[in-house]
């Protein structure tokens, strides 16, 4: 009889930042350096490992973060103190990919993870109950039902709490105790748990999309913020989404393609210009689009060009293959952002001769 075969294990979608970058976590961590109680990495490797340089065995450590190194060595600071960090930005400031290399390198574990919605209650956040447990034996603690949040608190970790404000005020509310007294009550077992050295929270926010609720000034006193600003010039954004970009494509597994930096450099181009308002010599003043066409957007138009490229046309990132995943990026009101893309192609592409190209793809698809 055949032996029967196993299946191929499938890969996965997308590995976490302490998988991703073992090895340079494992050389920063070879030195036996002075570090906070709880932490894997000093706080000076901590900053090394998110914005690139060199482990003390000599090997390269790529920058995970391009941007002002005074922010970083702030956040990290702040998590090496009794304080939450709140980075704060605009959609598309690499908020989430700061918070998850702070939580790979400081706790080796970037999943512990609450994502918070308007359908976010509190046994989200701080704990539920196994009910079939609860109803045969009543309140214990194996019918506990242990949130992200109390876990880091019983293993000294971080926690990351993506899009506070997405959740209602009422919500929100209940970290101000564990903030504050680093403690999280459980009134039904009559105890409460005390968070081990190492814990602390990394959140994230922005107040442009529509849907936030402001926090509390109770909250936002516990919290200190660190704002991310978007990239301050063309090269350093384009930098970001040529970085990113072939990243996101090789853990993908996308087809292999011509060089695309020029086109992606276009892509960076028109949302700074639709973004500001102004063409980059500030001589024609601009009508912005209702999104915020951040580094972000940037990016997944450059991951869906890439796919139709290598898919459909021969593996080269053209003005065809751009044209439709900019449509989508920009007109996300069909009525104002049509007008605005619109009185943009007259007014900016169409006089750029380098750029007719991408006029007539546009064009053709709208």
């Amino acid at each position: 009889m055949a032996a029967k075969k196993s299946k191929p294990k499938k890969a996965s979608l997308n590995q976490p930042a302490e998988v991703l970058y073992a090895d340079e976590l494992k050389a920063l961590n070879a030195v036996d350096d002075e570090r906070p109680e709880g932490w894997k990495l000093a706080p000076q490797a901590v900053v090394t490992y998110l914005l690139g340089g060199e482990a003390p065995d000599g090997s390269a450590v790529s920058a995970k973060y391009v941007g002002n190194r005074r922010l970083i060595e702030t956040a990290v600071a702040t998590l090496a103190t009794d304080r939450a960090l709140l980075l704060l930005g605009v959609p598309g400031t690499a908020k989430s990919w700061v918070s998850e290399h702070l939580a790979a390198a400081i706790s080796g574990d970037s999943q512990r993870l609450i994502q918070c919605t308007a359908g976010t209650d509190e046994n989200q956040i701080r704990y539920g109950w196994n009910y079939a447990s609860l109803l045969a034996k009543g309140p214990s603690d194996e019918a506990l039902v242990r949130t992200p949040l109390l876990r880091a608190m019983e293993e000294g970790t971080l926690v990351r709490l993506e899009e506070l404000t997405r959740m209602g005020s009422d919500v929100q509310d209940t970290l101000i105790t564990v903030l504050s007294e680093k403690i999280l009550p459980i009134p039904e077992l009559d105890k409460a748990i005390v968070a081990n050295r190492g814990f602390n929270i990394i959140a994230t926010a922005n107040n442009r999309d529509k849907g936030v609720n402001d926090l509390s000034s109770a909250l936002k006193r516990r919290f200190n913020v660190v704002v991310l600003p978007l990239p301050s010039s063309l090269e350093e954004e384009v930098s970001i989404v040529v970085d990113r970009v072939a990243q996101i494509g090789a853990g993908l597994g996308l087809p292999d393609i011509e060089p695309a930096e020029k086109e992606l450099a276009r892509i960076v181009e028109l949302f700074r210009e639709l973004r500001d308002g102004q063409t980059a010599d500030g001589k024609i003043k601009l009508k912005t689009p209702s999104g915020s066409l951040s580094t972000a957007e940037a990016i997944s138009v450059g991951i869906s060009a890439w796919a139709e490229a290598g898919h459909f046309r021969s593996g080269v990132v053209d003005a065809d293959s751009l044209a439709v995943n900019l449509i989508g990026a920009i007109v996300k009101d069909p009525v104002q952002d049509a007008i605005v893309l619109q009185e943009y192609l007259e007014t900016v592409v169409r006089p750029r001769k380098q750029w007719r190209d991408l006029y007539t793809a546009i064009r053709e698809v709208m």
